[in-house]
């Protein structure tokens, strides 16, 4: 076991981790943070994505004894005071979700998006997002809620 504080959310949480232990099962495990889903557990589809340092990252290979220091942010630290994020209300506003189960990655890396690249073109979008995959097939309403978030200043 090590000992390591991640910083998640932005509360430090010191833990006693095994160091192959990848971040995913600590959120969920250990601290109750169910946001992030496993989907293939391969780092593929994208359903575990969580942000650290602003960067998408697929939270099921992602050893969390490696992160220790560094902001972790997943989907539960978006919304302040019963108000949603820019991003969040866009993807309701456009109805970018159906089963709901690839949401809160895509959300993830579309608020990654945004505050790099805070007017994003259409393949800006389109290549940001092209690693997470929605099994009920809304890209193009997607697409138009990252848009939408970006107009309404998400990025800033």
């Amino acid at each position: 076991m090590a000992r390591v504080t991640l910083n998640v959310n932005g509360t430090d949480r010191p833990l006693d981790l095994d160091p192959q232990a990848r971040l995913l099962w600590i959120l969920r495990e250990q601290l109750g943070l169910t946001g992030a889903k496993y989907g293939c557990g391969e780092g593929q589809c994208g359903a575990c994505t969580v942000l650290v340092e602003n960067m998408p990252v697929r939270s099921c290979t992602a050893r969390a004894s490696l992160l220790g220091g560094k902001r972790i942010e997943t989907i539960e630290s978006l919304e302040r005071n019963g108000r949603l994020h820019p991003v969040q209300r866009a993807f309701l506003e456009e109805e970018a979700l159906q089963c709901g189960y690839c949401t809160p990655g895509m959300i993830l890396a579309a608020v990654g998006l945004l505050r790099g690249t805070p007017a994003p073109t259409d393949a800006d979008i389109v290549k940001a997002m092209d690693h997470n995959i929605c099994r009920c097939g809304v890209y193009p309403r997607i697409v138009s809620a990252i848009r939408r978030a970006a107009a309404a200043g998400a990025g800033r």
